[in-house]
């Protein structure tokens, strides 16, 4: 893919995070995929984003810079939401959130084959408190 086509493609998988649509995450994520350096499967990607979106139903990915390397991609997302579950050990209190979430990417054959998120749980969770 070129880096157009893989700007395009990255923006779809965003459009689908945001409208909670993972009926069609077998276009983005490879059937094995590696979660941070430990193997994975779609399977657990896909768990993972819909217990986020139980907990957190306004959870919103806004891409805030993406840079492309051949077959990598990098991610300074923001991430925003307001929790209407107790989530990461905080109940709901009506507080939102907004941090910073940086990802990086490997693809292959058009689908991610490697995924690495980061992002501040600890101010996630003070802002959530306060």
């Amino acid at each position: 893919m070129t880096d157009n086509d893989l700007r395009d493609w990255y923006m779809r998988y965003i459009e689908a995070l945001n409208a909670h649509d993972f009926g069609g995450m077998d276009e983005f994520i490879d059937d094995e995929v590696l979660l941070g350096g430990v193997p994975g499967t779609r399977d657990d990607v896909v768990n993972t984003l819909k217990g986020i979106v139980d907990a957190v139903p306004d959870i919103r990915w806004e891409v805030d810079e993406l840079l492309f390397d051949r077959d990598g991609i990098a991610v300074r997302a923001i991430n925003t939401g307001t929790p209407a579950k107790e989530w990461l050990g905080v109940p709901p209190s009506g507080a939102s959130f907004e941090i910073v979430e940086y990802a990086i990417y490997k693809v292959a054959d058009g689908r991610f084959v490697q995924m690495t998120n980061l992002h501040d749980s600890a101010e996630m969770r003070r802002q959530l408190t306060t």
